[in-house]
């Protein structure tokens, strides 16, 4: 199926909703970032720079939902953190919400709901899974935080095979066969 826009040009079809997804600290700096699409903000010069622009326009604001530099941009903060996605002019932004919503409860499951800088620092490699478990290379693989998290904790525990139940040992198999019948 190929879709026109009004101008008449072409584009393919694609599952790539997400553009990109931060988390900065209260004074705009990056804590963590991924960005999907290389054609949108290709150079972490670019990165770095759109997310301070994104920073100074939101961290005032009590919208929820930003439009700036021809991103559909969604956004929630708490105590010293901000939390972003991004996706294109577009995009449905209850799709991106429900992919904020799932970073922002998988984080704050993670950090046992004490959701700042320090401790999120902490406990940065969890969130980096979690991070992977809700979007790769820009389409969106779950939203449920609590699978998000019981995903993301499998990959940190690396219990010694010897020392799993039986249960942990065929859910771990199960994750990884599902993992690479996606690849």
């Amino acid at each position: 199926m190929v879709h026109t826009t009004m101008e008449g040009s072409l584009f393919e079809p694609t599952l790539y909703l997400v553009k990109g997804m931060c988390i900065l600290d209260n004074d705009g700096n990056r804590i963590l970032a991924k960005y999907y699409d290389k054609d949108v903000l290709p150079t972490a010069k670019e990165q770095k720079a759109f997310e301070k622009n994104l920073f100074n326009k939101t961290h005032r604001a009590n919208a929820e939902i930003i439009m700036l530099e021809g991103l559909t941009c969604v956004y929630k903060s708490n105590v010293d953190l901000f939390f972003y996605v991004m996706g294109s002019s577009h995009e449905n932004e209850l799709i991106l919400q429900s992919v904020l919503n799932a970073l922002y409860e998988s984080v704050s499951i993670l950090l046992r709901r004490n959701v700042e800088r320090r401790v999120l620092l902490d406990n940065l490699d969890a969130v980096m899974l979690a991070f992977d478990e809700i979007c790769d290379g820009g389409v969106i693989l779950d939203s449920d935080p609590t699978s998000i998290v019981g995903r993301a904790a499998l990959r940190t525990e690396d219990v010694p095979l010897g020392e799993q139940t039986v249960a942990q040992v065929l859910q771990s198999a199960k994750e990884q066969l599902k993992w690479s019948l996606l690849k």
